[in-house]
């Protein structure tokens, strides 16, 4: 899959008493990143609760680089970058600009009626790209 990119907006409540974005809220923009990646191959993430899957976040890891401040414009890069049986790897960048602020990974692990799941094959098609 070639890299997906959205814009997010830094709202008020995102920063903290410096003034600068929260650390944990990263990993809200990675989720937005990951969310609007699998919209735009056609699989929102709703569709596949609607066929009993759930990708739930086992791993989380970011570096930290430079902060975001209040109403700032981000890109956010979703890139996927390892399906594996019943787990999905999706690596991100966080840009102001032209300057990478964070970057990271999540871990998903497939779950179907509470139980460890393999991924969909008609997702893991989606995320290995043509």
């Amino acid at each position: 899959m070639t890299p997906h990119e959205c814009r997010v907006r830094v709202r008020y409540a995102e920063t903290d008493k410096m003034g600068v974005v929260y650390h944990a809220h990263y990993f809200m923009y990675f989720e937005t990143g990951r969310t609007e990646a699998l919209r735009s191959l056609g699989m929102p993430y709703r569709a596949l609760e609607e066929k009993g899957y759930l990708l739930t976040v086992v791993e989380v890891g970011a570096k930290f680089r430079a902060g975001a401040k209040y109403d700032d414009e981000l890109r956010v890069v979703t890139r996927p970058s390892a399906a594996g049986r019943v787990r999905v790897r999706f690596d991100y960048e966080v840009w102001r600009g032209d300057q990478l602020l964070c970057d990271g990974f999540t871990v998903l692990a497939c779950l179907k009626e509470g139980k460890v799941a393999e991924v969909p094959g008609e997702v893991k098609k989606l995320l290995e790209g043509p």
